[in-house]
């Protein structure tokens, strides 16, 4: 078990990642040359994070305005997205509650961080936000019984299933309308399990717009919770260090609303987690980062 709740981010520095551990109001860091590993290196059992916390506690500070925040696991071996898991959700879209969960992939290429662009395509006008937990996955395993599955979870971020409507409805699977590059935006931090509620049940969750609340909801409201979610996915693969289960988001969709709502070019998009924290981005056009 960890003694205390970490809070760690990933950044460069030039062309140098680094990890650093929240310490009082600022951080901590070390490149990843130093450490010996990135981020996920360090998941894969609780004596290795809090060894890294221990190296890391009187490390130089870092000033954020002087380097580049990264999502919190870059390249994630597996982004595992769960669809039509809150009950107000899958009524407003149409379904009854499922009795086994919707799962879909996601990219790397698809993840952004905390203040970097959230990018609306030029293939599409229909860009959606959707507040969401993310687990990250620490110590690995398959066939993890429900009962020891929170042991495996390293802990949670903030995720933003950015969603390209028209694409995720051309065909029965949602993997092409959720995987455009720039649409996820994840982080800022990795906060570690232990003083969370046993897998973040009971925290507020919402999505705010240019400071108007669109969605607002509970976690309490999942349908299938953490535990239930590594052990289901742990029944068909071998879930590793570093890996990224993002669990579904709350009724009140832009998509869903009347009249609708679309992500415009200038748009500030914010998710908050209670205890969890906040991720917000702007919306740019893709042409605009492109220069197409």
């Amino acid at each position: 078990m960890l003694e205390a709740l970490l809070r760690f981010i990933t950044y460069t520095v030039g062309a140098e990642e680094g990890i650093a551990l929240k310490s009082g109001e600022g951080y901590r860091g070390l490149p990843v040359s130093e450490l010996g590993g990135d981020l996920p290196h360090f998941l894969r059992d609780d004596a290795a994070l809090e060894e890294l916390a221990k190296i890391l506690e009187t490390a130089p500070e870092i000033v954020l305005s002087d380097v580049t925040l990264l999502p919190p696991v870059v390249r994630p071996g597996k982004i595992l997205c769960i669809g039509l898991n809150y009950v107000d959700h899958s009524r407003e879209s149409g379904f009854e509650p499922p009795s086994y969960p919707a799962v879909f992939a996601r990219f790397a290429n698809s993840l952004v961080a905390h203040g970097d662009p959230l990018v609306r395509p030029d293939a599409s006008d229909l860009l959606d936000y959707e507040c969401e937990l993310a687990v990250v996955v620490g110590k690995g395993g398959r066939h993890i019984r429900e009962s020891e599955a929170l042991g495996h979870v390293a802990g949670y971020s903030l995720f933003n299933d950015g969603s390209v409507r028209d694409f995720q409805i051309r065909s029965d699977q949602w993997t092409m309308g959720k995987s455009f590059d720039g649409t996820g935006a994840f982080g800022p931090e990795l906060v570690t399990r232990d003083e969370l509620p046993d897998g973040c049940r009971g925290l507020r969750i919402r999505t705010v717009l240019n400071g108007e609340t669109m969605q607002d909801a509970n976690t309490d409201d999942m349908i299938f919770g953490v535990a239930r979610l590594v052990s289901i996915l742990s029944e068909a693969m071998t879930l590793d260090p570093g890996d990224v289960i993002v669990t579904g988001t709350p009724g009140g969709v832009g998509a869903l609303r009347q009249p609708q709502v679309w992500l415009e070019p200038g748009d500030e998009c914010t998710v908050e987690i209670e205890q969890l924290g906040s991720l917000t981005n702007t919306v740019v056009q893709e042409a605009l980062i492109t220069g197409r």
